[in-house]
């Protein structure tokens, strides 16, 4: 789980690195007193990059605390007692919100964007922000859900196999 966790943070701390870079570079005004003569091509690369991997690396991270944000939710709700019903709703908005998440995945071409396929995002600005936001909220859930649940079965796997170690 350590490994899992410091490899996201890495991660992150990668793409948040190059988006600093290329904000860097593609900025000719901002830091122009600094001697950076870098390649635009390169920097727009980089930029694209770190943010669509960083969106998704930092929903990871997210996801993997995920306990943490729902333990403070419930004691900021006054919640002290665990509940099946409680539980097996969550499941199902969590596997809902997933799901639009994989649409959003899709039908906002964010495979493209990962792998550079194209070097420019292409927006519609006649859409609705609302329904912008929602999509990018959901493909966040979607990282979250898995991470979190992903999370749930190596502990489970690690304390099984803790326990036949024991057991021996």
């Amino acid at each position: 789980m350590r490994i899992l966790m410091l490899v996201i943070d890495v991660l992150v701390l990668i793409s948040m690195l190059g988006q600093i870079y290329s904000s860097i570079v593609m900025s000719r005004y901002v830091f122009d007193f600094l001697p950076f003569s870098g390649n635009m091509s390169l920097a727009r690369r980089l930029h694209i990059l770190g943010a669509y991997w960083g969106f998704l690396f930092i929903s990871l991270h997210l996801g993997l605390h995920w306990n943490v944000i729902l333990a403070m939710s419930r004691k900021a709700v006054g919640i002290k007692n665990k509940s099946k019903i409680r539980s097996t709703i969550t499941l199902i908005a969590g596997l809902m919100i997933s799901g639009y998440g994989v649409r959003a995945l899709i039908s906002r071409d964010f495979p493209t964007y990962l792998l550079l396929k194209s070097e420019f995002v292409f927006l519609d600005y006649s859409e609705s922000k609302f329904l912008f936001y929602i999509d990018y909220l959901a493909l966040m859930g979607l990282c979250i859900f898995v991470a979190h649940y992903c999370a749930k079965i190596i502990k489970k796997l690690r304390k099984k196999s803790a326990f036949q170690i024991f057991s021996h």
